[in-house]
């Protein structure tokens, strides 16, 4: 009899790790030595010491890798520091091309860190594929790309993008986290490696700060394997169990956060203060085909143009539900300003260049009702349509 082939929801929850053979525990245990006795000295078992290998991360490992499709994960402290390990598989004289609007972070990273070692780079907006192919240079080894991308829900075509990679002997990087594997697997449409911040909807709860990454090949996953133990940036087994325990609600928290980020990005489109919405979901939105032909659903995060930081600062001072805050992807609806947060490390002038503007808010939709978002959304508004009237 064959093993069974199990929907993503069952496997978020039925994998090697549901039961510990020793005990029966239906919790992976998590094991906090740091060192391990070895009862062969010509042959050491699995495990010797926790920054080259641990059973707790092990398990985390294994799970994402399975939910990627993927044959092997990686833990990390956080998503930078998944980010910044995949980026040493480069080496000095290397260009990396980029999507232009990637996560602050990741931007500082490439901009200000990686020209230190002599790793050059480019970014350029890889929604168009023709321009991504005039860019590639004789010495580029990765294309780095997030879709939907942070912060404007920009679509990348996943397979045109690796193919094209391929074709000029580079490796594909995807920064998966506002997706997750429950809407959209790039591995499955020809990417090398997948990132993610598991800070964010992958551990949900706004209690942990962790980095994974996937790949698609043993070949690299042997080489950040290397990479991870020389760097040392692994994740803590707590929070290796917390990460775990998020993914267990994974697949019910996005449906239900989905649901009502469509429904709020409606009420946005339409509302006269709004300038503009960017969402994936909307049948307006120019990425909406491309992204549901790589991708199950269109995912719980939107972000939406207000005239100006003044209007910000009276919605976000009328709002009385979501948290005010950097990340995104938890339990509870979270506020945030790209310009003083997300991407407060890109010089404004580049901001701009990018459409990141000074009255853009990103709204990661958690698990309230949205009715009552709308409601809170509905009295925050007013307030901004309040001021613009009184300054006229």
């Amino acid at each position: 009899m064959g093993e069974a082939t199990y929907c993503f929801q069952t496997k978020l929850l039925h994998n090697q790790h549901k039961v510990d053979p020793n005990t029966g525990a239906v919790s992976v245990p998590i094991q906090p030595a740091s060192t391990f006795h070895q009862f062969d000295m010509d042959h050491f078992g699995q495990y010797d010491y926790s920054r080259s290998g641990n059973p707790t991360r092990a398990a985390l490992e294994d799970a994402i890798a399975d939910l990627e499709g993927g044959v092997q994960g990686f833990a990390f402290a956080s998503g930078m520091a998944a980010i910044s390990t995949a980026f040493m598989l480069l080496s000095q004289g290397d260009h990396v091309l980029l999507s232009e609007d990637v996560y602050g972070g990741t931007y500082r990273m490439t901009s200000e860190v990686l020209g230190r070692f002599g790793i050059e780079h480019t970014f350029v907006d890889t929604t168009d594929i023709e321009m991504v192919a005039r860019h590639i240079q004789s010495n580029t080894k990765v294309i780095y790309i997030e879709t939907p991308s942070n912060p404007l829900l920009k679509i990348t075509d996943i397979r045109a993008v690796t193919e094209l990679a391929q074709s000029h002997g580079c490796l594909t990087f995807v920064d998966n986290t506002f997706a997750t594997p429950a809407v959209q697997r790039p591995l499955e449409l020809g990417a090398d490696v997948v990132l993610h911040s598991a800070t964010k909807f992958i551990a949900g709860h706004s209690d942990v700060v962790a980095g994974l990454a996937v790949v698609k090949d043993q070949h690299l996953g042997d080489q950040i394997a290397f990479l991870q133990n020389s760097f040392g940036a692994i994740l803590g087994v707590q929070d290796a169990w917390l990460v775990l325990r998020g993914l267990k609600t994974l697949q019910v928290r996005m449906n239900q956060s989905t649901a009502s980020a469509k429904t709020i990005a409606a009420f946005l489109e339409e509302h006269p203060s709004v300038d503009n919405v960017y969402y994936p979901g909307l049948a307006s939105d120019p990425g909406r085909d491309l992204h549901l032909s790589q991708a199950n659903d269109t995912g719980a995060v939107l972000s939406f143009s207000l005239h100006d930081e003044a209007a910000v600062r009276q919605l976000t001072e009328h709002m009385q539900i979501p948290v005010f805050s950097v990340s995104l992807g938890a339990v509870e609806s979270i506020l945030s300003y790209p310009a003083k947060m997300s991407h407060a490390s890109m010089p404004a002038v580049e901001r701009e260049k990018r459409g990141i503007t000074d009255g853009l808010l990103r709204l990661s939709v958690g698990l309230e009702d949205h009715d009552d978002l709308i409601q809170d959304l509905t009295q925050a508004l007013s307030g901004v349509e309040a001021a613009a009237v009184s300054k006229q």
